[in-house]
């Protein structure tokens, strides 16, 4: 922490407000809380876009993130999977780069010349997308391996953050386990809604590569963290503003089965699942719960049917839950009040019997006022507490 009087204020309200509060280590407090107990407070999860994350580190007098992360009372801490050591992804000469999947693809940049600059990565060209039968499909020379990532030092990536921290391994864009997000990378987003009515078989084949590749993937971490991973993330957006991207009889025929493979693999090595999808879901959370998921996340309260108050209501004896801070509109556009009546509702509305785990519904961005996160974790610690 920078030694400034300035930062010492601004930090005071929360360091008041934590050590007030808090009893326990945040992995018993996490883990607490997934079990549907009642912890000494809520657990505390954190999503940001860089230049956020970088605006609120100066606002506090943070030399990291770490420390952010610590100051603010974030009880988790991302492991990111092992590290990738297989073919070189080749490079075009407009500049796109092929990825695990031989998907290409481009960064994009944004806010160019502005304090906000940053960039992200997106698909360029589908690989599978003009192919025509599953033959073709099946001839595809680029499918990932489970072979092409380095495990030895998984455990000790995990181990560092034990026994204080609740360590969830999240994977990344190239690893983190799905079904239908990598097949609309390989096969186009519109060619795989076009397939899921037309050329059923063309999805299954699919689908039936990338689900060999993530069992294979997920014995290998799961065996290699040895017992340090305490939650299992995967990620995969079913959902829209509105409702969910596909009906309940084709998420049941395509993708049901894999989901609670991914589910019974994670259970087999004693680590409860996160599921990470955008959207409303609320038709598909019935099969979610059968299937063995034991947190939902993300739970976009802009969504149709996705309040917090109705999913835990209606779900909350099978199913916990992590998000429900509204980024769409409240975080942006609100004020400090409103944003602390936010976090108010969420909490008299899911903290009840433990199994809610307070984050936003997504990366807070960055476009968000830095009073607004200030106001979001003060209210955090505020109302919190059991």
């Amino acid at each position: 922490m920078k030694d400034d009087k300035i930062f010492q204020e601004r930090r005071s309200r929360i360091n008041e407000l934590r050590a007030k509060n808090e009893r326990m280590t945040c992995r018993d407090r996490a883990l607490m809380a997934v079990k549907h107990q009642e912890p000494d407070r809520i657990p505390i999860d954190n999503w940001m876009v860089p230049e956020i994350k970088s605006k609120t580190m100066e606002y506090f007098g943070c030399d990291d993130y770490d420390e952010l992360l610590d100051f603010l009372g974030v009880d988790f801490r991302n492991n990111y999977g092992p590290s990738y050591v297989g073919q070189t992804f080749k490079k075009h000469p407009d500049g796109t780069v092929e990825d695990l999947w031989g998907v290409k693809r481009k960064t994009v940049v944004y806010g160019k010349g502005t304090p906000h600059q940053g960039s992200f990565s997106e698909v360029a060209e589908s690989p599978l997308e003009k192919l025509k039968t599953i033959e073709e499909i099946e001839k595809y020379d680029h499918w990932a391996s489970a072979d092409w990532w380095d495990y030895s030092k998984l455990k000790a990536e995990c181990k560092v953050y034990h026994p204080h921290y609740c360590v969830i391994n999240v994977g990344d864009r190239l690893d983190r386990t799905a079904q239908l997000k990598p097949i609309m990378y390989l096969r186009g987003i519109q060619q795989t809604f076009i397939d899921l009515a037309l050329n059923p078989k063309i999805i299954e084949a699919i689908r039936d590569h990338i689900i060999q590749y993530f069992i294979e993937y997920n014995h290998r971490v799961f065996k290699a963290a040895d017992g340090e991973i305490d939650i299992f993330m995967m990620g995969d957006d079913m959902g829209g503003q509105t409702g969910p991207l596909l009906s309940l009889d084709a998420w049941r025929r395509f993708f049901k089965k894999g989901f609670k493979t991914y589910i019974d693999i994670a259970h087999q090595y004693g680590i409860p699942v996160m599921y990470h999808t955008c959207g409303d879901v609320y038709k598909l959370i019935p099969d979610f719960i059968e299937c063995g998921l034991d947190i939902l996340q993300s739970l976009q309260p802009k969504a149709t049917n996705m309040d917090i108050k109705r999913l835990k209501q209606e779900f909350g004896k099978h199913l916990a839950f992590q998000g429900g801070m509204d980024i769409q509109h409240i975080l942006p556009l609100g004020k400090p009040e409103d944003v602390r009546s936010m976090v108010k509702y969420a909490i008299d509305s899911a903290k009840k019997g433990g199994g809610y785990i307070i984050c936003t519904a997504h990366n807070i961005q960055v476009d968000t006022p830095i009073e607004n996160v200030v106001a979001l974790f003060e209210a955090y610690h505020e109302y919190g507490k059991y």
